[in-house]
């Protein structure tokens, strides 16, 4: 892993983006203490959507009830019977 300083990082941005780029990983550091880590993005997955999902409960039928109830309510113009106008 590379270790740069702010201002070597400011003044060479474009460089360290490019290694970045390339796979490697940047400390950029402040009076010697790390600051920060540039590393390259890891794209997300449908399967990294599946295991963060994957202990959370199925929506009961009340949670999809209150979804339809406040959908209704973003559209101009209608509001549930029985109450006032939002």
């Amino acid at each position: 892993m590379r270790s740069v300083s702010a201002t070597e990082a400011s003044g060479h941005f474009s460089d360290l983006l490019g290694a970045v780029e390339r796979g490697e990983t940047v400390t950029v550091t402040r009076d010697g203490r790390p600051v920060a880590e540039m590393r390259p993005l890891r794209p997300g997955t449908g399967a990294d959507l599946r295991s963060a999902l994957s202990g959370i409960p199925a929506p009961d039928e009340k949670f999809a009830e209150d979804i339809a109830v406040a959908v209704r309510l973003l559209r101009p113009g209608r509001h549930e019977q029985g109450s006032e106008a939002v």
